[in-house]
């Protein structure tokens, strides 16, 4: 294709239940060899209404979803009109959005992902590139991890890179095959656990509390952590098998706290093989202080990116995707999330001017 410079809208909201990260990032490809830069990037929060009903939304029934998806594409596109009418003097060639999962199970065939409906390119005037999960998840898939082309694309400097958002992820290369996985859930619980806050402020609360070596060992042994990968978590595994577990125990909020972090940390670095490579860290959970001293206890190498492109990076990563399935190229790796080949996912919405 002859356009190498493409100025996109990355839009992202985690199951963390943060907010809604919306990066102007302009991606130039030259050589095949991709380069970005993110020219501004901004988190519009969740008010509390929204996030009682995101948190809730996997109990809904069909019907229910349906209304709810209408009503949240909306809201999305407010947000995203906030964003860009800020830079009217620039030709943005898509919005490029993950929208927001509130069911996933690939194993039933099934992942939602709300915020995806065709009217959102009329709402926002816009072409759209979205539901980049659904296409993966009908090849017999996973749905997830999708960073980890991205990863490859533009943090192939790096052996081994983890993102710390809702859940953990890893991806890195073997004889040039790209593999990836999650690794368990990190702020889709901290933040649920820090309640009536809306998160542990720099690791705070875990760190004045014990870990509960007991609980410690139970959450360790989790069927999950005895899988092969390719495999993939949702929010539905934490409602059902992890806070139960944790609210067994009769435990202050700082020791429960402190004894999830203990269990991330220990989980990542177990899943580090080898020791002495470079392990890019990213997302909102590098800004837990307490969390990275505990990951950096198991873990030997780490690295982290500039502030922005870490809390930013899964913008980043669907601002790509985006980009690849307009240049309707490969930006979905079998060898991630088990589909039975390579995909170009995603669907096109083009902004009809009536």
């Amino acid at each position: 294709m002859d356009q190498k410079i493409y100025t996109i809208i990355g839009v992202m909201s985690g199951t963390s239940l943060d907010g809604i990260d919306l990066a102007l990032i302009q991606f130039e490809i030259n050589n095949q060899k991709w380069q970005y830069k993110i020219l501004n990037a901004k988190t519009y929060l969740y008010e509390q209404s929204w996030i009682d009903l995101l948190k809730n939304a996997h109990t809904l029934q069909q019907c229910e979803i349906e209304s709810f998806n209408l009503n949240y594409t909306h809201y999305l596109a407010q947000q995203i009109n906030k964003f860009i009418c800020k830079y009217q003097d620039i030709k943005i060639d898509a919005i490029c959005s993950h929208g927001h999962t509130i069911i996933h199970k690939p194993k039933d065939g099934i992942t939602i992902q709300i915020g995806n409906l065709p009217i959102l390119a009329q709402l926002i005037k816009k072409t759209v590139v979205c539901d980049f999960r659904v296409q993966d998840v009908k090849l017999g898939g996973n749905g997830a991890p999708l960073v980890p082309i991205g990863d490859r694309i533009l943090f192939h400097n790096y052996y081994y890179r983890i993102n710390l958002g809702g859940f953990s992820n890893i991806s890195f290369e073997r004889d040039n095959i790209t593999l990836a996985y999650d690794i368990c859930p990190v702020n889709t619980v901290l933040n649920r656990l820090a309640f009536p806050k809306n998160y542990d402020e720099n690791g705070d609360l875990s760190k004045s509390g014990n870990v509960n070596i007991n609980l410690l060992d139970q959450l360790n042994n989790l069927e999950y952590y005895k899988l092969s990968h390719p495999k993939s978590l949702g929010v539905e595994w934490v409602y059902d098998c992890i806070l139960p577990l944790i609210d067994s125990f009769n435990l202050s909020q700082q020791d429960k706290l402190c004894t999830f972090c203990e269990h991330i940390a220990y989980q990542i670095g177990k899943s580090i093989e080898k020791k002495d490579e470079q392990v890019l860290f990213t997302g909102g959970g590098v800004q837990n202080k307490y969390l990275m001293e505990r990951i950096n206890h198991y873990v030997k190498n780490v690295q982290i990116l500039d502030q922005q492109a870490s809390d930013f990076k899964e913008a980043l990563i669907f601002g790509l995707l985006g980009v690849l399935r307009l240049r309707n190229e490969i930006n979905v790796l079998s060898s991630v999330t088990g589909a039975i080949h390579d995909h170009s996912s995603g669907f096109i919405y083009k902004y009809q001017d009536n």
